[in-house]
């Protein structure tokens, strides 16, 4: 199109020197210029149109027919837009380009620009397909919103994730206590698993917008359903019935719990948009040993033992043209603000994300199936790791508690002297390292906050006092992501970095494990 451009540039610029020559030599030049406009329609890659001053289709070039064919139409004239005569028309009588006027046909996007050519009362036309073009924009788009949903959920996930701590910490108290009622226990059991669930939203929208990394440990998929049950009700209402079917003990698998979480989210609310007069929803589990002959039938399917998640709904069931988009980004059969087409893009995403595979099938009316398979581990749970509830050791050595938020400070005091340590505590690096000079051949262990005021940051404050003491133990924790912790900086969750919130037996066990390990 720019060549097109440049053209009628030039062509206006030659009808100006005509008026500079004899009447007969003027002709000539005409007509010689109508014949060099032709030629370089005809060769021009992009589709050139020509209407009369009627609004008549008077050329086009064979550009211009490919793109109709491209169309599944047979003449360019089927593809114009509807009021390209009119168009036509008012541009000769203003003088005035037209350009940007789009049309849709079969599925496409052609933007057509119209530019007037007032001394031999045409109009030009040049065609453009934008499609891809429009596409890649609405992809951008939706990138750079989920950019900053991602910034702005980093923003406030280091103090919503101070808050569920509190929460978290103070139900793993009241569990703590063997004498509690047990309807009790059971609700102090609820707010614990709901302040998790609360950390995993904030995890999913870090993870969607790239700002999180897996986090994936040995899991019972059994647990995982279990502990979302409840959840999964209110979900889909009370026109859903909800059954789990899980006939086996299933083998563990190596899996990030707050993406299953979501997988499992992601289906039920489709499913439950599925079934807006009501329904069944079947959330089951087996182990399968996949073989040759099922992986000739199945492409994504790999030889070995899995596990299977089943999510199986009676809805509406979907079209073979449905069934094959579902799993691309932004498409969705849902009305405009109705859906994002988002959700069974992530599911996917998150499947292959841990070397698995989905599989749907599908029939109008006759209700929709999810197999989502997920590779066996070959290693048994611990019984520490199968036992959330296994009491962690305790010690009595001297730990220096270094936490700006005041209600989480108390908290971590509270669960360390439990255990039967000795806590010194500090708002900031400031006064942690006044503490310090006071009580240093005493510490056996620096808790600290990654982020923190008045311009001591717990890297700062580790890199002073390991300066003065290396064999000084340390745990840092932060309710930012781990890959927000500046680059170069070695932590291991797991080991020495403990991510907010955290259950306070994670606490205990790896504050035990840091003072009883050799390394600093």
């Amino acid at each position: 199109m720019a060549r097109g451009l440049r053209a009628l540039s030039m062509n206006k610029q030659l009808k100006r020197l005509l008026l500079e020559v004899a009447p007969a030599d003027a002709a000539l030049i005409q007509r010689e210029l109508r014949k060099a406009e032709l030629q370089f329609a005809r060769s021009n890659p992009t589709p050139v149109l020509e209407f009369a001053a009627d609004g008549s289709l008077s050329y086009f070039n064979d550009a211009a027919s490919a793109l109709a064919r491209s169309l599944q139409q047979e003449h360019p004239h089927a593809i114009l837009p509807g009021d390209a005569a009119a168009l036509v028309k008012i541009c000769l009588a203003t003088g005035q380009n037209r350009v940007g006027v789009q049309t849709s046909v079969q599925g496409r996007t052609i933007a057509w620009s119209f530019f007037p050519q007032a001394d031999n009362q045409v109009v030009h036309c040049y065609a453009e397909d934008i499609t891809e073009k429009l596409n890649a924009e609405l992809q951008l788009r939706q990138v750079q919103k989920m950019d900053s949903i991602g910034q702005l959920t980093a923003g406030v996930a280091h103090d919503f994730n101070n808050i569920l701590t509190v929460i978290q910490g103070h139900a793993g108290l009241l569990l703590s206590d063997k004498a509690l009622d047990s309807l009790l226990a059971d609700s102090a059991r609820q707010i614990s698993i709901a302040a998790q669930r609360a950390s995993n939203l904030t995890r999913q929208l870090l993870m969607f917008s790239r700002k999180e990394r897996m986090q994936p440990q040995l899991l019972d998929l059994t647990e995982i359903i279990a502990n979302l049950s409840k959840m999964l009700r209110s979900l889909v209402g009370e026109q859903v019935t909800v059954r789990r079917n899980s006939g086996q003990a299933l083998p563990a698998i190596h899996a990030d719990p707050g993406m299953l979480e979501q997988v499992l989210v992601n289906l039920a609310a489709n499913a439950r948009d599925a079934m807006p007069e009501g329904g069944q929803l079947t959330v089951s589990t087996c182990a399968r040993e996949i073989d040759e002959a099922y992986v000739r039938q199945r492409p994504e399917a790999r030889k070995g033992f899995f596990v299977c998640l089943s999510v199986a709904d009676t809805g509406q069931g979907m079209d073979a043209a449905t069934l094959g988009r579902i799993f691309e980004p932004f498409f969705t059969t849902k009305a405009i603000g109705e859906g994002t087409g988002l959700g069974l893009a992530t599911v996917h995403g998150i499947v292959k994300q841990h070397q698995g595979w989905v599989e749907v099938e599908s029939r109008v009316g006759q209700g929709t199936t999810f197999k989502i398979f997920l590779p066996a581990s070959s290693k048994a749970r611990s019984t520490r790791e199968a036992n959330h509830q296994q009491t962690a050791p305790g010690g009595h050595e001297t730990i220096l508690v270094v936490e700006d938020e005041a209600s989480l400070r108390e908290l971590v005091r509270e669960l360390l002297r439990k255990k039967g340590y000795t806590v010194l505590e500090a708002a900031t690096g400031v006064q942690a390292l006044k503490l310090w000079q006071e009580h240093k051949s005493g510490i056996d262990l620096l808790f600290t906050d990654m982020m923190m005021p008045e311009g001591v940051s717990g890297r700062d404050l580790a890199e002073k006092v390991l300066a003065e003491k290396p064999s000084l133990k340390v745990i840092y924790s932060s309710g930012y992501s781990l890959d927000a912790i500046s680059p170069g900086f070695r932590v291991t969750e797991g080991s020495n970095y403990l991510q907010k919130p955290y259950h306070p037996d994670a606490l205990a066990r790896m504050v035990r494990s840091r003072l009883d390990s050799a390394a600093p």
